[in-house]
Protein backbone atom coordinates (compact mmCIF):
# COMPACT_ATOMS: atom_id res chain seq x y z
CA UNK A 1 0.00 0.00 0.00
CA UNK A 2 2.86 2.36 0.92
CA UNK A 3 4.61 1.47 -2.32
CA UNK A 4 1.52 2.24 -4.38
CA UNK A 5 1.00 5.54 -2.56
CA UNK A 6 4.62 6.55 -3.19
CA UNK A 7 4.31 5.63 -6.87
CA UNK A 8 1.16 7.73 -7.26
CA UNK A 9 2.81 10.69 -5.54
CA UNK A 10 5.88 10.42 -7.77
CA UNK A 11 3.71 10.25 -10.90
CA UNK A 12 1.79 13.33 -9.82
CA UNK A 13 5.03 15.21 -9.17
CA UNK A 14 6.44 14.27 -12.58
CA UNK A 15 3.22 15.22 -14.39
CA UNK A 16 3.02 18.46 -12.44
CA UNK A 17 6.60 19.39 -13.32
CA UNK A 18 5.96 18.59 -16.99
CA UNK A 19 2.82 20.75 -17.03
CA UNK A 20 4.70 23.62 -15.40
CA UNK A 21 7.50 23.31 -17.93
CA UNK A 22 5.02 23.38 -20.82
CA UNK A 23 3.32 26.44 -19.37
CA UNK A 24 6.67 28.22 -19.05
CA UNK A 25 7.61 27.35 -22.64
CA UNK A 26 4.38 28.95 -23.89
CA UNK A 27 5.43 32.23 -22.29
CA UNK A 28 8.71 32.33 -24.19
CA UNK A 29 8.88 34.16 -27.55
CA UNK A 30 8.31 32.64 -30.95
CA UNK A 31 10.42 34.60 -33.42
CA UNK A 32 9.38 35.00 -37.05
CA UNK A 33 12.58 35.35 -39.11
CA UNK A 34 12.36 36.31 -42.76
CA UNK A 35 11.89 38.95 -45.42
CA UNK A 36 8.88 41.04 -46.48
CA UNK A 37 6.61 37.99 -46.57
CA UNK A 38 7.29 37.48 -42.87
CA UNK A 39 6.96 41.22 -42.29
CA UNK A 40 3.53 41.06 -43.91
CA UNK A 41 2.06 39.00 -41.07
CA UNK A 42 2.28 42.00 -38.77
CA UNK A 43 1.04 44.48 -41.38
CA UNK A 44 -1.90 42.52 -42.81
CA UNK A 45 -2.91 40.28 -39.94
CA UNK A 46 -1.91 42.07 -36.71
CA UNK A 47 -4.48 40.15 -34.67
CA UNK A 48 -2.42 37.01 -35.26
CA UNK A 49 0.12 38.50 -32.84
CA UNK A 50 -2.32 39.89 -30.28
CA UNK A 51 -1.99 38.25 -26.89
CA UNK A 52 0.77 35.91 -28.08
CA UNK A 53 4.53 36.04 -27.41
CA UNK A 54 5.22 36.37 -31.14
CA UNK A 55 8.06 38.61 -32.35
CA UNK A 56 8.24 39.61 -36.01
CA UNK A 57 11.77 39.95 -37.38
CA UNK A 58 10.89 40.14 -41.06
CA UNK A 59 12.82 42.73 -43.07
CA UNK A 60 11.74 43.52 -46.63
CA UNK A 61 14.17 42.72 -49.41
CA UNK A 62 16.48 40.54 -47.35
CA UNK A 63 18.24 37.45 -48.62
CA UNK A 64 19.02 34.36 -46.58
CA UNK A 65 22.64 35.54 -46.30
CA UNK A 66 21.45 38.73 -44.62
CA UNK A 67 19.08 36.78 -42.40
CA UNK A 68 21.94 34.54 -41.31
CA UNK A 69 24.11 37.57 -40.53
CA UNK A 70 21.55 38.95 -38.05
CA UNK A 71 20.43 35.59 -36.65
CA UNK A 72 22.42 36.00 -33.44
CA UNK A 73 20.93 39.40 -32.56
CA UNK A 74 17.41 38.83 -33.85
CA UNK A 75 16.88 35.23 -32.72
CA UNK A 76 19.50 33.68 -30.44
CA UNK A 77 19.85 36.68 -28.14
CA UNK A 78 16.07 36.65 -27.53
CA UNK A 79 16.19 33.08 -26.14
CA UNK A 80 12.90 32.09 -27.77
CA UNK A 81 11.02 28.84 -27.54
CA UNK A 82 10.94 28.57 -31.33
CA UNK A 83 11.94 30.30 -34.55
CA UNK A 84 9.86 30.27 -37.74
CA UNK A 85 12.19 30.64 -40.74
CA UNK A 86 10.91 31.68 -44.17
CA UNK A 87 13.34 32.97 -46.75
CA UNK A 88 14.82 32.40 -50.17
CA UNK A 89 12.59 34.15 -52.69
CA UNK A 90 14.80 37.26 -52.75
CA UNK A 91 17.86 35.08 -53.33
CA UNK A 92 16.10 33.39 -56.25
CA UNK A 93 15.16 36.81 -57.64
CA UNK A 94 18.86 37.68 -57.57
CA UNK A 95 18.58 40.63 -55.17
CA UNK A 96 21.91 39.69 -53.58
CA UNK A 97 23.49 38.57 -56.83
CA UNK A 98 23.19 35.15 -58.41
CA UNK A 99 23.24 32.33 -55.89
CA UNK A 100 22.76 28.61 -56.58
CA UNK A 101 19.82 26.90 -54.93
CA UNK A 102 22.15 24.75 -52.85
CA UNK A 103 23.86 27.85 -51.39
CA UNK A 104 20.47 29.35 -50.46
CA UNK A 105 19.55 26.07 -48.82
CA UNK A 106 22.81 25.98 -46.85
CA UNK A 107 22.06 29.42 -45.37
CA UNK A 108 18.71 28.07 -44.15
CA UNK A 109 20.36 24.94 -42.74
CA UNK A 110 22.93 27.07 -40.89
CA UNK A 111 20.16 29.10 -39.25
CA UNK A 112 18.35 25.93 -38.26
CA UNK A 113 21.55 24.41 -36.85
CA UNK A 114 22.33 27.52 -34.81
CA UNK A 115 18.84 27.47 -33.34
CA UNK A 116 18.97 23.77 -32.49
CA UNK A 117 22.42 24.15 -30.89
CA UNK A 118 20.89 26.78 -28.60
CA UNK A 119 17.90 24.68 -27.59
CA UNK A 120 15.45 26.56 -29.81
CA UNK A 121 12.73 24.67 -31.67
CA UNK A 122 12.88 25.17 -35.43
CA UNK A 123 9.99 25.53 -37.87
CA UNK A 124 10.92 25.81 -41.54
CA UNK A 125 8.53 27.13 -44.17
CA UNK A 126 8.38 26.54 -47.89
CA UNK A 127 9.13 29.41 -50.22
CA UNK A 128 5.75 30.61 -51.45
CA UNK A 129 4.86 30.41 -55.17
CA UNK A 130 5.97 33.06 -57.65
CA UNK A 131 5.59 32.80 -61.43
CA UNK A 132 7.74 35.87 -62.12
CA UNK A 133 9.31 38.84 -60.35
CA UNK A 134 8.42 42.34 -61.54
CA UNK A 135 11.93 43.47 -60.63
CA UNK A 136 13.71 40.63 -62.42
CA UNK A 137 11.72 39.41 -65.41
CA UNK A 138 14.60 37.35 -66.76
CA UNK A 139 14.48 35.05 -63.74
CA UNK A 140 12.31 31.95 -64.09
CA UNK A 141 11.50 31.20 -60.44
CA UNK A 142 9.11 28.25 -60.71
CA UNK A 143 11.71 25.44 -61.04
CA UNK A 144 14.12 27.16 -58.64
CA UNK A 145 11.48 27.51 -55.93
CA UNK A 146 10.47 23.88 -56.44
CA UNK A 147 14.10 22.73 -56.11
CA UNK A 148 14.66 24.77 -52.95
CA UNK A 149 11.42 23.57 -51.38
CA UNK A 150 12.35 19.95 -52.12
CA UNK A 151 15.62 20.44 -50.26
CA UNK A 152 13.94 22.11 -47.29
CA UNK A 153 11.23 19.44 -47.14
CA UNK A 154 13.74 16.58 -47.24
CA UNK A 155 15.90 18.22 -44.59
CA UNK A 156 12.90 18.63 -42.29
CA UNK A 157 11.95 15.01 -42.78
CA UNK A 158 15.47 13.83 -41.98
CA UNK A 159 15.84 16.08 -38.93
CA UNK A 160 12.31 15.72 -37.57
CA UNK A 161 11.66 19.45 -37.98
CA UNK A 162 8.13 20.79 -38.62
CA UNK A 163 7.77 21.83 -42.27
CA UNK A 164 5.08 24.34 -43.19
CA UNK A 165 4.21 23.76 -46.84
CA UNK A 166 2.34 26.82 -48.07
CA UNK A 167 2.59 25.85 -51.72
CA UNK A 168 -0.57 23.71 -52.06
CA UNK A 169 -2.86 26.38 -50.59
CA UNK A 170 -1.34 29.33 -52.48
CA UNK A 171 -0.36 28.06 -55.94
CA UNK A 172 -2.37 28.35 -59.15
CA UNK A 173 -2.22 26.08 -62.19
CA UNK A 174 0.95 27.82 -63.41
CA UNK A 175 2.61 27.16 -60.03
CA UNK A 176 2.60 30.87 -59.34
CA UNK A 177 0.78 32.72 -56.56
CA UNK A 178 -2.99 32.59 -57.06
CA UNK A 179 -4.26 35.98 -58.27
CA UNK A 180 -6.95 36.12 -55.58
CA UNK A 181 -4.28 35.78 -52.88
CA UNK A 182 -1.85 38.50 -53.98
CA UNK A 183 -1.59 42.03 -55.28
CA UNK A 184 1.73 41.70 -57.07
CA UNK A 185 2.28 37.99 -57.71
CA UNK A 186 4.94 37.70 -55.00
CA UNK A 187 3.49 38.86 -51.67
CA UNK A 188 0.34 37.39 -50.13
CA UNK A 189 -2.57 39.71 -49.42
CA UNK A 190 -4.76 39.22 -46.35
CA UNK A 191 -6.63 36.39 -48.07
CA UNK A 192 -3.29 34.71 -48.66
CA UNK A 193 -2.29 34.97 -45.02
CA UNK A 194 -5.67 33.55 -44.04
CA UNK A 195 -4.79 30.45 -46.09
CA UNK A 196 -1.35 30.28 -44.47
CA UNK A 197 -2.38 30.89 -40.88
CA UNK A 198 -3.84 27.48 -39.91
CA UNK A 199 -0.80 25.68 -41.32
CA UNK A 200 1.56 27.81 -39.29
CA UNK A 201 -0.55 27.61 -36.14
CA UNK A 202 -0.48 23.81 -36.36
CA UNK A 203 3.32 23.79 -36.67
CA UNK A 204 3.78 26.18 -33.74
CA UNK A 205 1.49 24.03 -31.59
CA UNK A 206 3.47 20.95 -32.59
CA UNK A 207 6.67 22.64 -31.36
CA UNK A 208 5.38 22.51 -27.78
CA UNK A 209 4.88 18.75 -27.83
Amino acid sequence: MTYRFTWVVLCCLVLGCAATKRAEERKKPVVFMGDSITQGWQALMPEFFTGKPFINKGIGGQTTRQMLARFQADVLDLHPHAVVILGGTNDIAGLGGHLPVDSIFQHIVKMAALAKANGISVILCSVIPAYEYACCKSVKPVPLIAALNDKISNYCREEGIPYVDYFPVLANAQRGLDRALTGDGVHPNRAGYEKMRPLLEKAIERSYQ
